[in-house]
């Protein structure tokens, strides 16, 4: 059933003003310390996550390798009371640039006190798990993670591997969907204010970059190959939640996320660290989202906050994508503020829309 639910009836017309770019405008700051390529860094034991513990959950350190043999560090959480039947399991990824202790911690740990056992993962790469060089994203790679995710929850004996489903946030909603599309064995997927990643890198906000913007940032980061060959190490991104005044309403919620106490997290690298400055190479004429309508005829579900300017990446995949298919637009919320506002994510929603498909 095609359902395109706007909680208040509204339609926010006017959408503000986008700042232009390609991928060189993703988030990003400075380098933090390289993993070997293929093991992961070391797991910090205490719960150092930027949300509160639940004393309905039980959490648990775990790691595993992906289809290209790095090993990937993640947070399993299980409900306490989970009795002895197999469990349905979510395995949850994102936003870009973020890590398991901020938002895809905090999903995996309310759907646990659902009743699923949820597996908050960092991609390649990034955080805990390996990979080098370090902060580097892509699609391929980074699709491929979800996979592995889903590997590791169907040999646990305490799940059923034939009631897994998939959440991405953030960027890593659009590689969930990508994942999704190819990986038959998911049978339900949520995509909260969703990026597709390709589609910015490439063509900018709203699709604004030119033919000569994108052939110039091409040919400077093909440039930048030789520089990084030659000193055998990639350059980074300068600091890029930077506000100086005058910024735009999103980068400033990025600001207040990432670099507050409300989201800071010193392996994220959106909080202080920084993506290389080529990671847009790969992203730039590989989009992700062209198989999106072979998600079907497995169920769909896109959030996104009705003032968000990224709402219209989920208004988009949710026209290319077949039934069955709901995009859900909740009043008055920004994109940041699915990330961890526990009054904005439909987490009520989200369950029964997997208690539903993965029963």
């Amino acid at each position: 059933m095609n359902r395109h639910i706007d909680q208040d009836n509204t339609v926010n017309a006017s959408r503000r003003s986008l700042m232009k770019g390609t991928g060189l405008a993703v988030v990003a700051m400075s380098m933090i310390p390289v993993a070997t390529a293929t093991e992961a860094l070391a797991q910090t034991a205490a719960w150092d996550k930027v949300f509160p513990k639940s004393d309905n959950v039980d959490h648990q350190k775990v790691s595993f390798k992906n289809r290209y043999g790095i090993a990937l560090s993640g947070d399993l959480y299980l409900p306490k009371n989970r009795g002895s039947q197999p469990l349905p399991a979510l395995a949850i990824g994102g936003p870009f640039g973020a890590v398991k202790e901020q938002s895809s911690g905090l999903y995996a740990q309310t759907m646990a006190e659902r009743g699923f056992a949820a597996l908050a993962f960092d991609p390649s790469f990034t955080g805990e798990s390996g990979g080098e060089p370090r902060n580097v994203a892509s699609p391929d790679i980074n699709t491929e993670d979800f996979s592995a995710a889903v590997d590791y929850l169907g040999l646990q004996p305490f799940i059923d591997r034939e009631r897994i489903g998939v959440i991405g946030i953030c960027g890593w909603g659009g590689m969930a969907l990508n994942a999704v599309a190819v990986d038959k064995r998911v049978k339900a997927v949520v995509a909260t204010t969703m990026y597709d990643m390709a589609r910015v890198m490439s063509k900018g906000y709203n699709d604004s970059v030119t033919l000569e913007q994108r052939t110039q940032a091409l040919e400077q980061m093909s440039r930048q190959r030789w520089a990084d060959a030659e000193k055998k190490t990639p350059a980074y991104q300068p600091a890029y939640i930077v506000l100086k005044g005058g910024e735009a309403q999103f980068l400033v919620d990025y600001h207040d996320y990432y670099m507050t106490p409300r989201g800071y997290h010193p392996r994220a690298v959106n909080s202080g660290n920084a993506w290389t400055q080529t990671t847009p190479l790969s992203f730039m004429n590989m989009p992700i989202l062209t198989y999106i309508a072979e998600i079907s005829p497995r169920p769909l579900l896109l959030v996104h906050g009705e003032n968000a300017h990224s709402r219209y990446f989920s208004e988009t995949a949710f026209a290319a994508a077949a039934e069955p298919k709901e995009l859900m637009i909740i009043p008055n919320a920004s994109h940041t503020d699915l990330y961890d506002r526990m009054d904005k994510v439909p987490f009520d929603r989200i369950a029964e829309f997997f208690g539903q498909h993965l029963a």
